[in-house]
């Protein structure tokens, strides 16, 4: 198994990124069947390790804040006809121990165990940071 880890581009909380996406399927925007996804240029290679066992982690104000479950990899088309690929997912965000992560471009494989732990039901994201440190002190 591995995951996929993104930048999410214009988006400062895990609340905005579901705002965006609910506005776009009221709008009728986006997959008929509830599914999110996004486009992007390269088809990742390890498509049989991630379909229906990974994630995609989300990065968010320079942190990893939540994550997807990936349930496709799809072909698709942009606009302006160059092929690209539509990574599908299950529509709800699972939050994560924030974990800081640099800039970098289109996706990356991120492997299980340098993914964020969860963040536990009732868990208060403020709490987080606390989480973070201890995780990043190999405590966690």
């Amino acid at each position: 198994m591995i995951h996929l880890i993104k930048l999410c581009v214009g988006v400062a909380t895990v609340e905005e990124l579901e705002q965006w996406r609910a506005e776009r399927r009221a709008l009728g925007l986006g997959r008929s069947d509830g599914f999110n996804y996004h486009r992007t240029r390269m088809t990742p290679r390890r498509a049989d390790e991630i379909v229906a066992q990974g994630s995609l982690y989300w990065v968010i104000g320079g942190e990893i804040r939540g994550r997807q479950k990936i349930v496709a990899l799809e072909q698709s088309m942009r606009e302006d006809g160059v092929p690209a690929c539509d990574i599908v997912m299950e529509p709800g965000v699972i939050r994560t121990v924030p974990q800081p992560r640099r800039p970098f471009q289109g996706w990356r494989y991120l492997r299980p165990e340098e993914a964020p732990a969860d963040l536990g039901p009732g868990m208060d994201p403020g709490e987080s940071a606390i989480m973070a440190e201890l995780a990043r002190l190999g405590l966690l």
